[in-house]
């Protein structure tokens, strides 16, 4: 009698250690694999791909499978391609394919396929990129109960640019500061885009929002306005503030444009109304502040005459630093917001290529 009731003691410690542990546990599971290996994997041998707006790309995606360990029964392989967003909350979905069956979601009709190479490749095939499809996208590959992920970052080539409207610095909430880079050819910054750009030089003592919602600035020079004069080069951060209340900059970006970008050459200087029909009369529009930054940053160009911009700003694109242009560095200098009626400038035009 007495073996038996110690007996049902040890059963039921047992029973308690091992739900104890369960609970413990659980929530640390993320990824089961057979005894041998996992049953479906996914993987992408790159981790980054590169391209530029307007151009083509693929985002590498293969997955293997152990046929064995399906059984008799025959799964249909489902493919699914989300974009993570910028704070990882949430997904966009983008495309799935489960057989014939195929849908593509958004802004991505009629752009992303699969690359089909063999019978386990699903890597994404995206055409005639936008400047919103830089970001992460996920891979997903699910037969029957199994699945697996990889992740794979599309990067742009571009430019990243501060921004402050005509009412002067610290006049944007979070919302209008993404109609802002829109407006001007471009989109908000992500930190990844503004934390290259500061290591390419990049120095700028306002606060700007930027795409995950947080204000911060970089620093290539430290100064006493800017941090500190003893303080170390990099990245400052605000941190995260109210997206509706809170008044700073952005940070915008932009790529490559379809089009031409010039200087118009007139027989006289223009008012800010004279330059944008100017522009219209030469088959063109006044141009936008992101064209003259891709137009300086990614084709070099340069030119030393003040022009008007779409958004009434005067600026002046310089590649090579001279004497009474840019005596010290290669920018864009930015002259003000002049009085549109009344003072003369030049104008900067693009033509849209079809």
């Amino acid at each position: 009698m007495k073996s038996l009731l110690l007996l049902v003691l040890i059963s039921i410690c047992w029973a308690d250690h091992l739900s104890d542990n369960y609970t413990l546990d659980h929530d640390r599971v993320i990824h089961i694999q057979a005894e041998n290996g996992p049953r479906l994997l996914v993987e992408a041998e790159q981790a980054k791909v590169f391209s530029h707006r307007g151009g083509n790309v693929t985002l590498p995606c293969t997955f293997y499978r152990d046929p064995t360990a399906f059984g008799s029964g025959i799964h249909k392989i489902r493919i699914k391609w989300t974009k993570l967003t910028s704070d990882y909350l949430k997904e966009v979905d983008v495309f799935v394919s489960m057989g014939y069956h195929k849908k593509t979601y958004g802004g991505y009709q009629g752009r992303v396929f699969l690359k089909g190479g063999s019978d386990n490749d699903a890597s994404l095939v995206i055409t005639d990129l936008t400047l919103e499809d830089y970001g992460r996208y996920k891979c997903e590959v699910i037969e029957g109960l199994e699945d697996d992920t990889a992740v794979v970052a599309l990067d742009l080539q571009g430019v990243v640019f501060p921004y402050f409207p005509r009412l002067g610095r610290y006049n944007l909430n979070f919302h209008e500061a993404q109609q802002a880079c829109l407006d001007q050819d471009a989109v908000i910054a992500s930190f990844d885009q503004l934390y290259d750009a500061w290591r390419g030089g990049l120095d700028w003592c306002n606060a700007g929002w930027l795409s995950d919602g947080s204000v911060q600035y970089p620093i290539t020079k430290p100064r006493e306005p800017c941090g500190g004069q003893n303080t170390v080069p990099g990245v400052r951060n605000y941190g995260f503030w109210d997206k509706d209340k809170s008044r700073y900059d952005v940070f915008c970006f932009t790529s490559n444009f379809n089009g031409r970008f010039y200087y118009l050459i007139h027989p006289t200087k223009l008012t800010y109304d004279e330059a944008v029909q100017a522009c219209l009369n030469d088959g063109a529009q006044i141009a936008k502040v992101g064209q003259i930054f891709a137009a300086w940053k990614l084709l070099g160009y340069d030119r030393c005459d003040a022009g008007w911009l779409a958004d009434g700003s005067v600026r002046y694109p310089i590649s090579r630093p001279r004497r009474r242009c840019s005596p010290t560095e290669a920018a864009v200098r930015f002259v003000g917001f002049p009085d549109k009626k009344h003072k003369l400038y030049g104008v900067y035009c693009f033509r849209a290529y079809n």
